[in-house]
């Protein structure tokens, strides 16, 4: 895996939940080194690094120390991701685990897991748990909380009347807001033991949850397919280069050695690995650029200025000779109209 990713919509639904709570939104997409137009597109990639630092920056500003318990707790999947739709689409039980696992990289992309399921089922001294297979999950337990939150009150929301989690066991130590688990998610929680799971009654698996008709989830399960393979074909240095120079464009002070730093390789071999898949950071920024501004401008939400800014340009100058080398034309906008490209 290039570089661990969460989707755009999952990274935009902590981000509001997190203003709901009392975090300044501005303030705190700042913090977290991201960009509003970076979360629009609800199958965008946001660098895994960059949701960790939303998470604890949310935490902060929105002074919610419980804020990934609450995220999990309140998030509707089925709204947020293709995922979601499919878990709830599913036949039973079964069936929707087995989705989960298989496209929940769609999603949140989990350093140390790769392409394998991040969750099994484990029978142990008669009975039966979920275990989280995640590495060094106490480096950001925020994740484990939301996990709880999502697997057990996502069912319930299914089957209020039934409760087929039966207990919890988490690896981190019992924070001080340690009586919220219980409170919100309806079963003991015991910390600091060996692995992160989730018990459940054996009849778990056996429950139905759809009767919609089997050509939705099979609509559903090929678009999800169609997207995981795309994220597959985007697992390379070059995609996730680009995705740290997302982060950072507007600054304009994007170097190939920071990038570098940021992946944990030196300049050398990061010029290395670009050559080797037939490209280079130059070219990789300046495609990114093209990109974006096409986009902004054709969007007609923003001006030719504010648009030179956004790709990393602090000479409007600068960007119109970069954008007639791109396409041919020249941006420019009316007086009180929206963005369009005239030529020369």
């Amino acid at each position: 895996m290039a570089g661990a990713t969460v989707s755009a919509g999952y990274t935009k639904a902590l981000l509001d939940l997190a203003v709901s709570r009392g975090a300044d939104r501005a303030q705190l997409l700042s913090a977290a080194g991201l960009n509003a137009r970076e979360l629009e597109q609800s199958e965008a990639r946001v660098p895994f690094e960059r949701f960790k630092r939303l998470m604890r920056e949310g935490k902060r500003l929105s002074g919610d120390p419980a804020l990934a318990l609450h995220f999990g707790t309140d998030i509707r999947f089925n709204v947020l991701s293709i995922v979601g739709l499919i878990c709830f689409a599913a036949p039973t039980m079964d069936e929707a685990f087995r989705q989960m696992n298989r496209y929940g990289r769609l999603v949140i992309e989990v350093e140390g897991v790769g392409r394998e399921d991040r969750f099994v089922v484990e029978e142990q001294g008669g009975r039966t748990y979920i275990v989280d297979k995640r590495a060094n999950p106490n480096s950001f337990p925020e994740l484990t909380e939301s996990t709880l939150g999502r697997f057990i009150c996502g069912f319930s929301r299914i089957f209020p009347t039934v409760p087929l989690y039966l207990s919890a066991e988490v690896t981190h130590t019992r924070p001080d807001y340690g009586d919220l688990y219980e409170e919100l998610l309806g079963v003991p929680v015991q910390f600091g033991r060996e692995r992160n799971t989730m018990e459940i009654d054996p009849a778990y698996f056996t429950m139905t949850i759809s009767n919609s008709p089997g050509y939705v989830f099979g609509i559903l399960s090929e678009q999800a397919e169609a997207l995981l393979k795309r994220l597959e074909a985007s697992d390379t240095v070059a995609s996730e280069v680009e995705r740290r120079m997302m982060a950072d464009l507007h600054t304009g002070n994007i170097s190939m050695k920071t990038i570098a730093l940021q992946m944990g390789v030196s300049r050398q071999t990061l010029y290395r690995q670009l050559k080797q898949e037939g490209t280079s950071f130059d070219e990789l920024l300046d495609q990114l650029r093209h990109r974006l501004a096409i986009d902004y401008l054709e969007g007609e939400k923003v001006s030719v200025n504010e648009t030179a800014y956004l790709v990393g340009f602090s000479d409007p100058s600068a960007f119109s000779r970069a954008f007639k080398r791109w396409t041919g034309q020249r941006p420019s906008a009316g007086a009180g109209r929206a963005p369009r490209f005239l030529p020369d």
